[in-house]
């Protein structure tokens, strides 16, 4: 199962919401990225898309009180799996709204309902219409969501979680991670030293410098994006993965027109 010139596009949780204060949605910002992709896809019409977005200041803030991504198994711990997966859906009705409103032709496919896992790993995945949406044009969106999970009872997984399973079915050209930092900083938080480029050979000695998250985020910082990225990278020939800032207007258009900026991770050619 494989798409032409495909491209995955995540769009952070710390990017489309202030992750520091609860349900708060930066509406501008999200409205400012729709118009991006819609402008990068006149440009390159041919350009097959997937799209995600992370949590942010919604379903972050309920899992971490829950715990939701360490197991559910309680009457108690199961409500809270509950709430997690409403502000997940929350946030994504959002998202879908903005990309309409943006003309983009985008259709949701919740994680919830259709992944299951097994000690926090996608298990199964059944990708027939997320291809089908993919073949006809459309643009598929999933998100960081609460999965049912056949050890730990439930479980969250985040973008990359999933963006990484559907990579090795789907095999994209480029996965583009855009958040609030320029790119990968070797001295977080400080942030004065830009990493411009990581391959599996340059990884080890960044890994100590390169920080976690910012803010309240369950699912894993910086050090495991890198990290999950760099295996695709290993797996895929010919993948490449950036992660960059989408602060910046014009960055994600530039991204999805393969200008892209920030750090690059990639596995040399032999």
């Amino acid at each position: 199962m494989a798409a032409h010139n495909l491209a995955f596009l995540k769009l952070g949780g710390s990017l489309i919401t202030d992750k520091n204060t609860a349900h708060t949605l930066r509406s501008g910002m999200l409205a400012q990225l729709a118009g991006e992709i819609a402008a990068a896809l006149r440009i390159r019409p041919t350009l097959q898309l997937l799209l995600g977005h992370g949590s942010g200041s919604f379903g972050h803030t309920a899992a971490r009180k829950h715990g939701t991504r360490q197991g559910v198994s309680s009457a108690e711990e199961w409500l809270g799996f509950a709430e997690v997966w409403k502000e997940a859906r929350a946030l994504n009705q959002k998202v879908v709204e903005a990309l309409v409103d943006a003309g983009l032709p985008v259709i949701a496919f919740p994680p919830s309902a259709s992944v299951l896992a097994r000690d926090g790993k996608v298990l199964r995945w059944d990708l027939s219409a997320i291809q089908a949406a993919l073949d006809a044009g459309l643009i598929p969106l999933v998100n960081g969501d609460t999965i049912f999970d056949d050890q730990r009872g439930g479980t969250i997984l985040s973008t990359e979680d999933l963006f990484i399973y559907l990579a090795r079915q789907l095999h994209p050209d480029r996965i583009l991670l855009a958040g609030i930092e320029d790119c990968v900083w070797a001295d977080y938080p400080a942030c004065t030293q830009r990493v411009g480029e990581i391959t599996p050979a340059t990884f080890e000695q960044l890994a100590a410098q390169i920080g976690g998250s910012a803010s309240v985020d369950v699912t894993g910082g910086m050090l495991e994006k890198v990290r999950a990225m760099l295996e695709l990278a290993g797996d895929l020939p010919g993948f490449q993965a950036a992660i960059f800032s989408g602060m910046v207007p014009g960055n994600v258009q530039r991204a999805l027109e393969g200008k892209t900026r920030g750090t690059l991770i990639y596995q040399p050619e032999k």
